[in-house]
């Protein structure tokens, strides 16, 4: 995937990472750790770790399986 021509503004930052800690809150919450919650959602462990950090974004289809593997509706992943 090529490199964005231009940096991704702060409020597109700050969002990724309150979103990062969002999904940290619930996993925390249904007794997950960052390794049970891949293997419920199929993927690495350090895809995870790189969610909650705000380092990637996942896409709308890992935004279901994540809610699903916390038992929360999307929008409450993401508010």
């Amino acid at each position: 995937m090529p490199a964005r021509r231009t940096p991704l503004p702060e409020s597109v930052l700050r969002r990724r990472a309150a979103l990062g800690d969002r999904m940290r809150e619930l996993r925390a919450a249904a007794g997950l750790s960052q390794d049970q919650l891949a293997d419920r959602i199929g993927m690495e462990r350090r895809s995870v770790q790189r969610y909650e950090r705000g380092e990637r974004d996942p896409r709308y289809t890992e935004l279901l399986l994540i809610a699903d593997a916390l038992g929360v509706p999307v929008v409450e992943l993401v508010r």
